[in-house]
């Protein structure tokens, strides 16, 4: 499973799906309103219908995302693709978490986990211009 060409790439992969399947994708796509009590959200009053089917859509898409990010586990270098994928997500995340801050409208958590979304994006960027150019 671990390429031996490339281990540090094939490892980023394994650490970063495992990490965000079991801490975002699948609570968000089973337990949303779970997840966001977990990470500080304060919940809407009243009805939460719209807020259940939006976690569980971002959860969908996360989860379909980690599916195929873990494709590349095995063969990294053929799959850089996958790496460019993984940079363009966490630096848009950066920006979402970023404005979020800015604006106060989101809990500590969600401030702290920029951190986590340069680390990804830093990682990702270095592994596919530096490893497997």
């Amino acid at each position: 499973m671990i390429n031996p060409e490339y281990p540090l790439a094939s490892w980023f992969l394994v650490i970063s799906t495992t990490f965000f399947v079991l801490v975002i994708a699948l609570p968000l796509l089973f337990v949303p309103l779970t997840w966001a009590r977990w990470f500080g959200w304060k919940l809407p009053e009243g009805s939460t219908d719209l807020t259940v089917y939006f976690g569980r859509c971002l959860g969908a898409v996360a989860l379909s995302v980690i599916v195929a990010v873990a494709h590349g586990i095995p063969d990294p270098k053929s799959h850089h693709l996958l790496f460019d994928l993984v940079a363009m997500v966490s630096g848009l995340m950066i920006f979402v978490h970023v404005w979020g801050a800015i604006r106060k409208t989101q809990p500590l958590s969600e401030t702290v986990e920029i951190a986590v979304w340069v680390v990804v994006f830093v990682f990702a960027l270095w592994i596919r211009f530096s490893m497997l150019a």
